[in-house]
């Protein structure tokens, strides 16, 4: 038995897959949820922290117990953590003070060094995007580690992949359209590839900020979803690989955040409830019968401190 079946690593991947309740489209549609946040550390990003550290294991570019550095809006950061963890690899994250800081708190407690960039009020800007990126590159280069480069690594499409065929076994091939926010692009793109492998008249819809939506023409802007729109055109994404680009606020996805965790139990982040909003927009131009896919990314257990602001705002006289 090899040591990743031994590990909690094996727990990757997998994950179930069910049918909103209460928040579903008037004409009949179906709007699927994939719950990611059955993985290890409550986040899809667990898949691909473990296909970038294997593939580099395998090949050779990851010696045993060599660093590793990565920039992060934070659950990659926290997976990338997991994985270096069991496999004994030292991890040096960059990431800001605009994501979750039970994010952070994570990465710290799982063994990885942080510097944290200071952001624009909170907020998830380009220039942020790019200075992370910069600061991670200095460290890999001063201290000779192994840089995963999420923006450009192509070995977690891999991982991507194999998620496509969970949700088609899933669904017995029942499914007419998928979608999925937009950070790295990774996942969009491995698990539309992987779709269309299967059924290439699957609608795939990509969903980005409104406040950014740099994807569909829009210029590059702040906002405050976890951990999607960068605010440039990523490396990894691909004219085509969307039928369409949906584009969500901040406050759509708050709010459907919201009622994800009171109307239907789900307790997600604001890219989930980004992704919720795009799917039941999707429904409406589907139609009755038609089945559409999309992601809870993570688990809302990482945005405990946000919501709970948010709250005191929302309640405050």
């Amino acid at each position: 038995m090899s040591d990743r079946q031994q590990s909690i690593l094996d727990r990757i991947g997998n994950t179930s897959l069910l049918a909103l309740r209460r928040i579903a489209p008037s004409n009949g549609t179906r709007v699927l949820l994939k719950l990611e946040n059955e993985n290890p550390t409550g986040s899809m990003k667990d898949r691909m922290a473990l296909a970038m550290i294997e593939a580099a294991e395998a090949d050779g570019r990851l010696s045993s117990g060599a660093p590793v550095v990565e920039y992060t809006g934070g659950s990659t950061g926290v997976s990338l953590s997991l994985v270096c963890a069991v496999k004994g690899h030292p991890l040096h994250i960059v990431s800001s003070d605009a994501f979750a800081r039970e994010k952070l708190d994570h990465m710290r407690i799982l063994g990885a060094k942080l510097q944290v960039v200071p952001s624009d009020s909170g907020r998830m800007t380009e220039k942020l995007t790019r200075d992370m990126i910069e600061a991670a590159r200095v460290i890999a280069k001063n201290i000779g580690a192994f840089w995963t480069d999420q923006m450009r690594n192509r070995d977690q499409l891999a991982a991507y992949h194999a998620m496509a065929d969970e949700i088609w076994m899933q669904t017995g091939g029942r499914i007419d359209g998928f979608v999925q926010s937009v950070g790295t692009a990774a996942s969009l793109r491995g698990i539309a590839k992987g779709l269309r492998r299967h059924d290439e008249r699957i609608c795939i819809v990509a969903v980005e900020p409104a406040e950014s939506a740099v994807l569909s023409g829009g210029p590059s802007g702040a906002h405050r979803i976890d951990g999607i729109g960068a605010g440039y055109v990523v490396p990894l994404w691909r004219e085509g690989i969307a039928d369409a680009v949906e584009r969500v606020s901040t406050e759509e996805a708050v709010t459907m955040a919201f009622r994800l965790a009171r109307e239907e139990g789900f307790f997600a982040g604001t890219s989930t409830g980004a992704n919720v909003v795009a799917a039941l927009r999707l429904a409406e131009r589907l139609g009755p019968g038609a089945t559409i896919v999309t992601v809870m990314c993570d688990t809302g257990m990482k945005y405990l401190r946000t919501f709970g602001a948010r709250l005191a705002e929302t309640s405050a006289p």
